[in-house]
């Protein structure tokens, strides 16, 4: 007992209480910045009810991992006094991540330019919203590489001229920056760690990432409600949020849609008990009690088509890489099996070619030989036509869809034919207005494509 009579105050609970008081403190700072956010950005309900808040003792700063918002106490206290902006904005940097799946989609990409690009990225999109709960004046330097950026992408792709990462992405890679250069753009544009990104296995984290997809596109789907902040459009947010939930697809998983459920040859792991398998040959020395499957139902691709569009709009180069792109999917063996039925189909306003392709060495030796047959107009009704007349004739019995790659400038088909069609464009030459409402478009970017 003390002299006063009192019990000796245990310094590991005083700063257990301490770091508590702290934490209590944290959040209320935390959710008055959500609450701000909110009430001047309605649209951003959902996503900003989304992100949950962790306190991280040994953080000198925050970061976000598409679950939680880490913070270090000590940091938020100080970013808080020096205004509540600071805290909103870095809240909203963050949420933009997440809302744009910045963690989940670098693929091969260099990790630190794509850190850069992100932040550029939704730093340009708060700067852009002019709500006094964010203001706060670009400098010099921000201004000048924005209209810089701007006007890379206005000459690149002329049309939807949004700053998202992936597009400045490829400006940067472009721009040969020095190492002082560099260093300089990410200490202006910095905000939080991205230490948390790609933390787990792509597998582990496709729910979260569909979870922040979905809420990407709810949130558009509650600006166009309300009319967007600026009636008159133009509004970077909105204009980045269609650009971003538009069909973007990586072109692997996008042709699994075709894919058909069969049995293949192959031992099944799944399909009995090890510990049967392993006690019979104990106990008998060569005999299982169970013997694994030689065949199971496994989900690939079988037979699908391909069109061409071989008019004049559309360029040797690029019909050259999208089936680079093709032949590189069909190497994996995960993807499709052993044999298949392709058929590529070269259409201008006419059918000029079908070639029927069994595997990859086919299509290897299809694309060595490749020479475009057409130059005409464009016309998508004869190439649906056709394959529709082979599968009804019988000819194609495993045919689930049609994919028309093609610049999108001809005339549609009015009726969906009996298999599923998508049409396929480059981002930066394309026109996907007049496509029927029953077909899919696939938009891939001018990066991604120049990947093939």
């Amino acid at each position: 007992m003390t002299p006063e009579g009192h019990a000796p105050v245990n310094p590991a609970r005083l700063r257990q209480l301490q770091e508590l008081d702290q934490v209590e403190l944290c959040v209320r700072i935390l959710t008055q910045s959500r609450n701000e956010l909110y009430v001047n950005m309605p649209f951003l309900d959902l996503p900003l009810s989304s992100l949950g808040f962790e306190a991280d003792w040994g953080r000198a700063g925050l970061a976000v991992d598409g679950q939680l918002l880490h913070y270090g106490p000590d940091f938020l206290f100080s970013l808080y006094e020096r205004g509540r902006v600071l805290v909103n904005r870095a809240f909203l940097h963050m949420l933009l991540h997440c809302l744009f799946c910045h963690m989940y989609i670098r693929g091969s990409r260099d990790k630190a330019y794509w850190d850069l690009a992100c932040d550029i990225a939704v730093e340009w999109l708060i700067d852009g919203l002019l709500k006094p709960c964010l203001r706060v004046p670009p400098s010099a330097g921000r201004r000048e590489l924005y209209l810089r950026l701007g006007r890379e992408l206005e000459q690149k792709i002329g049309r939807d001229t949004a700053l998202t990462a992936q597009r400045i992405y490829g400006v940067l890679k472009k721009m040969n920056l020095d190492e002082r250069r560099f260093a300089r753009l990410a200490a202006e544009f910095f905000a939080d760690s991205h230490d948390l990104w790609e933390s787990e296995p792509p597998s582990a984290s496709l729910p979260q990432q569909n979870k922040w997809q979905e809420n990407r596109e709810k949130a558009q789907s509650a600006m166009e409600a309300l009319g967007g902040e600026d009636p008159g459009g133009g509004d970077p947010l909105l204009d980045s949020l269609r650009v971003e939930n538009r069909e973007r697809h990586d072109y692997r998983r996008f042709l699994k849609k075709f894919s058909v459920l069969r049995e293949e040859l192959q031992v099944d792991p799944d399909s009995f008990d090890y510990a049967y398998y392993s006690y019979g040959l104990s106990l008998y020395g060569n005999m299982p009690l169970l013997e694994p499957l030689e065949s199971r139902e496994i989900r690939r691709i079988e037979e699908f088509a391909i069109v061409i569009d071989t008019s004049m709009s559309c360029s040797g180069e690029l019909v050259q890489r999208f089936l680079e792109e093709t032949y590189d999917v069909l190497s994996e063996s995960e993807t499709y099996f052993r044999k298949v039925r392709i058929h590529i189909i070269q259409c201008d306003d006419q059918v000029r070619s079908d070639t029927l392709i069994a595997d990859r060495e086919e299509l290897r030796g299809y694309m060595e030989a490749f020479q475009i047959q057409g130059y005409g107009g464009t016309d998508f009704r004869p190439a649906f036509e056709y394959v529709t007349s082979l599968k009804r004739s019988g000819k194609t019995p495993g045919l689930r869809g049609l994919i028309y790659f093609t610049d999108g400038k001809g005339i549609y088909p009015v009726k969906p034919p009996p298999y599923d069609a998508a049409f396929v464009f480059v981002e930066s030459l394309f026109s996907d207005e007049g496509v029927p409402p029953w077909a899919m478009k696939v938009v891939l970017e001018e990066e991604q494509e120049h990947e093939y």
